[in-house]
């Protein structure tokens, strides 16, 4: 219940604002100010990669609903709600298992509620300032012939924004899951080096439909993904060395 409530009123306060959320967050990355443009730009010419300066966004928006509007608006207010009152949500999650660990679980998972949210509003901003602005960017520009103009429906734009934003953030978090069930003994460091191809592939892919038909970009997105796959990797092992570390021991104990 205290999680909802908190929820509920971070979507209150972003519906009272919504009107500056729309036009300063949701829709800036459709305006050539947007500070990722400029960045990338800048970037391309100080390394001779003009493919890094991007085009202007040239798309109109329609509602085609009679309550359209107004649905979007609580959508956003749910989804930025959602994202204000994450770590209090991780908090109360940690409140609920917290009887259920032992004196060493609970001196281990302190610090998570810290990680879980750092790491979730990294993805956020790593969506956003960097995954939306390309995908934005190339869809809106993509034409099939010149006969035919973007019309986006604002709730299709709304959705795809949200999803890139909230799905980057998600997995951001794979630190993290790869941390317990590293724990548990379900994955090892082994295993995903031995996945570790596969999981490039993924990766590349994945760069591939959200970002402009050119290698640089592709490698842009695909960078940081792949730092947390190794950084997972790392953190298996340590992991997994201080489990067996443990076991080791106790088998010890049991011995003796």
């Amino acid at each position: 219940m205290r999680m909802f409530i908190v929820l509920f009123a971070g979507a209150i306060i972003c519906f009272i604002f919504i009107d500056e959320i729309f036009d300063l967050v949701i829709l800036a990355p459709t305006h050539a100010s947007f500070p990722p443009y400029r960045w990338l730009c800048a970037l391309g010419e100080l390394w001779s990669m003009p493919t890094l300066c991007l085009q202007d966004v040239e798309i109109s928006f329609q509602n085609t609903k009679l309550s359209g509007q107004f649905m979007m608006s609580i959508t956003a207010s749910l989804s930025f709600g959602f994202i204000a009152a994450f770590p209090f949500i991780i908090y109360e999650i940690w409140k609920f298992i917290k009887p259920a660990l032992t004196p060493k679980e609970l001196s281990i998972s302190r610090s998570s509620i810290f990680w879980v949210s750092l790491l979730f509003f990294t993805g956020v901003l790593f969506g956003y300032y960097i995954i939306t602005p390309y995908t934005v960017n190339f869809f809106a520009n993509y034409k099939i012939s010149p006969e035919f103009d973007n019309i986006i429906k604002i709730d299709d734009y709304l959705s795809t924004v949200m999803s890139l934003v909230l799905g980057a953030g998600i997995i951001f978090e794979l630190p993290v899951v790869v941390y317990f069930l590293s724990r548990v003994g379900i994955l090892t460091p082994s295993l995903m080096r031995t996945y570790r191809r596969y999981a490039l592939i993924v990766v590349l892919l994945l760069s591939a439909i959200i970002t402009p038909p050119d290698v640089f970009s592709q490698i842009l997105v695909s960078i940081p993904i792949m730092l947390l796959y190794e950084l997972s990797i790392k953190l298996s092992a340590r992991v997994e060395n201080k489990r067996l570390a443990e076991e080791r021991k106790e088998m010890k104990k049991y011995k003796g």
